[in-house]
């Protein structure tokens, strides 16, 4: 090969010398002949080059990893009030607009009271007529027990007084009891908001007449701060969620639909008391603050949910990992510059880092690019990645306190960690709960 080239060398600066004295013109310039022979050389300097390959790589780190679960779940609002009449009448007047911010006790709407202020008048009146008659039957009864005392009256008398002046007393009482019956009913014609939340779209507008049978209402409000989230988690980590909720309020993360910005952090509130035997799962509730009211009633969420920590765990980049036959592999390359092919054993696995349990141990250094031109043993250019996989942001706390190591190196959470999305052939290292680690390796 090396002669053939030399050969074709030669013709062409002939070729250059014969067009220079004019001997042949050939339809190129001996400037192309220069290019066409650095082509040609160039092109077999690259091909030297590739017997050592240039490759990215990144170090292997411990770093605490939170363990995670993710779910779909749908947000609901705390507190639902469909806000009715509860007494017949014209509305005359409503107080709000569609979606608005109302607070507990704030006048939605007005209906006609002239009805109800009428029999709240009529009562009051007819209590006034029964306290006369019980004054006047009180003076009665002390003139007749001084009668009966000085033997001028009968006995029989004034106790036929006393037992009027019991049944006036109590015809009082009913009377009283008349009117906070109508004042209650005179107060129901003012509809007041029950609860703190946003209203919707109204039902009905002013100048119709309502009933208290109504099942429509006038308005629904929905409390949207703080607000819930419903979600299902297979049976098989109901265990790991229980244990970790034991310890301190487990954290929950809502994602917005790329799966990594986190529009909200809140806590789990309740795990429901039963598992559902016809899909295997269990149902949780958590709350969120929504202060920025992010979340919305109804609306389909990303959930991730914290239920421990792996410490001081063996980290690489996700790209590191390559399989095989054998399962799962990285090449390590040490101070000679060779790439050596190493069995590890994955714990857990997101897109962006690997939690190696066995095979490996910082600082080891990992080829991160470049498989198609490595074989095992085959010697490298490598280059430090600039930007190696970052510590993970904090796990968000609870309002508990933070767990530590579990004893015994938490054997129960071995079959939580293979639900969450455990990829390697063993359970990764013994985890402690969360306590500030890093965002969840999936």
């Amino acid at each position: 090969m090396r002669k053939f080239l030399l050969f074709l060398v030669v013709i062409a600066i002939g070729l250059g010398v014969a067009q220079y004295f004019g001997w042949v013109k050939l339809p190129f310039g001996g400037g192309q002949v220069a290019q066409t022979a650095q082509r040609v050389f160039g092109g077999r300097r690259q091909q030297q080059k590739v017997d050592e390959p240039p490759v990215l790589t990144a170090r292997a780190r411990r770093l605490d990893v939170p363990v995670t679960l993710d779910a779909v779940g749908t947000v609901q609002a705390l507190n639902t009030v469909v806000v009715r009449a509860q007494v017949d009448g014209k509305l005359i007047e409503l107080n709000f607009t569609d979606g608005q911010d109302v607070r507990k006790g704030d006048i939605l709407a007005r209906i006609d009271p002239v009805t109800y202020q009428a029999q709240y008048d009529q009562a009051v009146g007819k209590k006034a007529q029964d306290e006369a008659q019980l004054a006047n039957a009180r003076i009665d009864l002390d003139r007749y027990d001084k009668l009966a005392v000085s033997n001028y009256g009968s006995k029989q008398q004034a106790d036929t007084q006393r037992a009027l002046v019991a049944q006036l007393d109590a015809q009082v009482r009913v009377d009283q009891a008349a009117i906070d019956n109508a004042k209650a009913v005179l107060g129901y014609t003012t509809v007041v908001a029950p609860i703190d939340g946003r209203t919707g779209l109204r039902a009905v507008d002013a100048g119709n007449i309502v009933h208290a049978s109504d099942s429509t209402g006038i308005v629904t409000i929905t409390q949207v701060q703080p607000i819930a989230a419903i979600f299902n988690l297979p049976q098989q980590q109901l265990r790991a969620v229980n244990a970790g909720q034991s310890l301190a309020p487990l954290v929950v993360q809502a994602l917005a639909d790329d799966n990594v910005a986190v529009v909200d952090t809140g806590v789990v509130q309740v795990v429901d008391n039963l598992v559902d035997s016809s899909t295997g799962t269990v149902r949780v509730k958590a709350a969120f603050p929504n202060a920025n009211k992010a979340l919305w009633p109804g609306q389909f969420l990303n959930l991730r949910l914290f239920v421990d920590t792996l410490k001081q765990a063996v980290v690489v980049p996700t790209a590191a990992v390559q399989r095989g036959p054998n399962g799962a592999f990285v090449y390590v390359v040490g101070d000679d510059r060779k790439a050596v092919m190493t069995a590890v054993t994955v714990g857990r696995q997101d897109e962006r880092q690997a939690v190696i349990a066995t095979g490996i141990e910082p600082p080891a250094r990992v080829i991160t690019s470049g498989f198609s031109l490595i074989t095992d043993g085959a010697l490298v250019t490598p280059t430090e990645d600039a930007a190696p996989p970052a510590d993970p942001a904090s796990a968000p706390r609870g309002n508990g306190a933070a767990r530590g190591p579990r004893s015994g190196g938490g054997n129960g959470t071995g079959q939580r960690r293979q639900g969450a999305g455990q990829t390697g052939d063993a359970p990764p290292p013994a985890a402690a709960a969360p306590t500030g680690a890093a965002p969840a390796a999936q």
